[in-house]
């Protein structure tokens, strides 16, 4: 929208003298600043203006009744419909004159007071820089559109993903239609019966003829633009010259903004391109980019590298993260970056490790991140992103698992719980089976936990340090394991840390009953 008077008042600092109270007044546009000292400067205007004067032949060529003259100059430019008029003191006159001020009251038109330290200049550039701000913003607002746009037709939906963004951008409806009128895709509350209706009208048949009927001279119609009362309705043609491949309409209750129209332009063409690519030149790009993944896989990075620079693609500069998601990400990461189908089944990602975190974060889904790597060791970094996607498919945890912190979360964040299960249950299988006493597996942890340190693993307990002596000559005779073997320690303890970690039962203070053993 154009700068208000009220404004261009504000920012300039004008005193409103008269015309100014009624309602809206001060919301009228200004579309442009005249200056002019004739008595009758509406043939040079359009409308809309802030109109800036110094009055200063008003004395001179508006003889006689001056009064009447300048209820006459008030009318032409109320007639005429500009936005107001600034009276510049301080040059011809010093104040301004009680008769302008009377009929510009009694006309309702806007007169403000222009002090004489204020050039008509400034007031002009205020205003131009306003207008250029509010071009900038329709042309910004263009260009986003058109970006959102272009990033729906990227992804596989295609034409239909364009039609539900359009949707959005438009805030009403969208549709699209093939060559016959049919409906193949339309958002919430899409007028396909009205747009079929006419499409079948312009072709002067029935909607119930064959399809691909057309008019005389074999055309289908041209971009056509519907009214009624709350609807506003654009329909325009798809594919290249010739007979057009299909339509699109858009619709709301409300006119389109010229920006809207540029939005809507952009649609067809995208639309229009989506259609002529087609779905197989996709499938080929993936396969494609499958291909270059192995390559990589293999070792063979240069190989890879000239593959996807002859179709003018090129990879992701190292380090990269290897991001690993399941097939429901692929339209969000597709989009963005390096993205291959894989057959685990999963997809595999490429990215530059600057980028990584919003890219799986932009997946919408699980996503398994692996350590920075370089092309060399990709494969290595692939199995790190599987490893963090398992993970990541676990709910208790978050959206995106790096693999670095499970790392940092020990041995077992690494093992299959499964497998690390099963490993428990078999080395520790002696043990729980020997009846019902739970103190082995409370000493064995203390034990180990200790680094074998009996006093500090005894204190632990509660229990005197040959009472400990006891249970671990017991387990070790259960297990038929060398306890004092730094690997049996090792397996013990992962057994025990998979079976999960039981409680410890306050016992007495040791030193109290010394002579307690077994």
């Amino acid at each position: 929208m154009p700068p208000t008077l009220q404004t261009v008042m504000r920012r300039m600092h004008l005193r409103p003298l008269a015309g100014t109270s009624g309602p809206g007044v001060l919301d009228a546009a200004v579309r442009w600043v005249a200056v002019s000292e004739l008595a009758d400067p509406t043939p040079y205007l359009e409308g809309g203006e802030l109109l800036l004067t110094t009055g200063l032949r008003m004395d001179g060529d508006l003889t006689g009744d001056l009064a009447g003259n300048l209820t006459g100059y008030v009318a032409r430019l109320v007639r005429r419909g500009v936005a107001g008029l600034g009276f510049g003191v301080g040059v011809s006159h010093e104040e301004t004159p009680p008769a302008l001020v009377e009929a510009a009251e009694a006309a309702g038109l806007p007169l403000l007071e222009v002090p004489r330290e204020t050039p008509f200049i400034a007031i002009g550039k205020v205003v131009s820089e306003l207008l250029a701000a509010e071009q900038y913003e329709e042309i910004s607002r263009a260009f986003a559109a058109q970006g959102r746009l272009t990033r729906a037709a990227l992804r596989p939906e295609g034409v239909h993903a364009v039609i539900d963004r359009l949707a959005k951008e438009v805030g009403g409806w969208a549709a699209l239609l093939d060559e016959a009128g049919e409906v193949r895709h339309a958002t919430p509350g899409a007028r396909t019966e009205a747009v079929a209706a006419e499409l079948s009208r312009r072709r002067g048949r029935p909607l119930d003829t064959p399809r691909r009927a057309e008019t005389r001279d074999g055309r289908m119609p041209a971009s056509l633009a519907l009214s009624a009362p709350g609807e506003h309705i654009v329909v325009q043609p798809l594919g290249g010259g010739g007979r057009p491949r299909g339509f699109f309409a858009v619709g709301a209750g409300h006119a389109f903004t010229p920006v809207t129209q540029t939005v809507i332009n952009a649609a067809g063409s995208l639309l229009t391109l989506s259609m002529e690519q087609g779905r197989a030149q996709r499938a080929a790009e993936r396969s494609l980019r499958a291909a270059v993944l192995e390559l990589l896989l293999a070792g063979e990075e240069e190989r890879a590298r000239a593959v996807l620079g002859r179709l003018g693609g090129r990879l992701p500069a190292a380090p990269v993260v290897v991001l690993a998601a399941g097939p429901d990400a692929l339209d969000a990461l597709e989009a963005v970056t390096f993205t291959a189908l894989t057959g685990v089944p999963d997809i595999v990602v490429l990215v530059p490790e600057p980028e990584a975190d919003e890219v799986a974060l932009s997946a919408g889904a699980p996503v398994g991140a692996s350590l920075p790597t370089g092309y060399g060791t990709l494969r290595d970094a692939l199995d790190q992103a599987r490893r963090a996607l398992e993970a990541a498919l676990d709910t208790r945890r978050g959206p995106v698992v790096r693999f670095g912190e499970l790392a940092g979360q020990g041995l077992l964040a690494l093992l299959d719980p499964a497998a690390a299960h099963a490993f428990s249950t078999a080395v520790l299988a002696p043990l729980t089976a020997y009846g019902s006493r739970a103190d082995l597996m409370e000493s064995l942890r203390a034990y180990l936990e200790s680094n074998g340190h009996w006093d500090a693993a005894a204190q632990r307990l509660g229990v005197h340090r040959h009472t400990l002596r006891y249970r671990m000559r017991r387990v070790a005779e259960l297990l038929g394991r060398d306890l004092d073997d730094p690997g049996v320690r090792a397996e013990l303890w992962l057994a025990l840390e998979a079976a999960g970690r039981p409680p410890l039962r306050s016992r007495a203070t040791p030193a109290s009953r010394p002579g307690n053993s077994r």
